[in-house]
């Protein structure tokens, strides 16, 4: 059995798979666009004119795999309720990557020293999604 994250991004689901290469080192293993798809979506699932947007795509962030589209592309997405957790190795690779998620975004939770590790912050980047960041002690 495995769960995976599948975010909705309305719309900005390219954008958000070019922001994370830069910023994670994302790679896009898989993308599947509405025009493409071997069955016509079903009425009012896609709005008129969206061929071009994504409707399934696999993108590969270090050891897991994220699914995204750009859902029914009404341009409002929203990630409430949950954050993505990015452990990483060391303090310089923490730094590095809450800085390039910061970017456009809104840091929630300064990066920081804390009881149970050298560095964790807490950010939602420009789409909204937030990420907890977290060195491994």
């Amino acid at each position: 059995m495995q769960v995976q994250p599948y975010l909705f991004f309305e719309g900005r689901c390219e954008e958000a798979a070019e922001f994370y290469r830069k910023a994670l080192g994302a790679e896009v293993t898989m993308l599947m666009r509405f025009k493409d798809s071997p069955e016509p979506p079903k009425p009012g699932m896609v709005p008129p004119g969206a061929g071009d947007k994504v409707m399934h795509m696999s993108l590969r962030i270090g050891d897991t795999t994220v699914l995204a589209s750009d859902g029914r592309c009404l341009g409002r997405p929203s990630f409430q309720g949950f954050s993505l957790s990015l452990t990483v190795p060391d303090v310089a690779e923490a730094e590095r990557r809450f800085k390039a998620l910061a970017d456009g975004g809104q840091v929630q939770m300064p990066l920081a020293k804390t009881f149970f590790s050298p560095r964790f912050g807490m950010v939602a980047d420009r789409f909204g999604v937030s990420w907890m960041v977290y060195v491994a002690s």
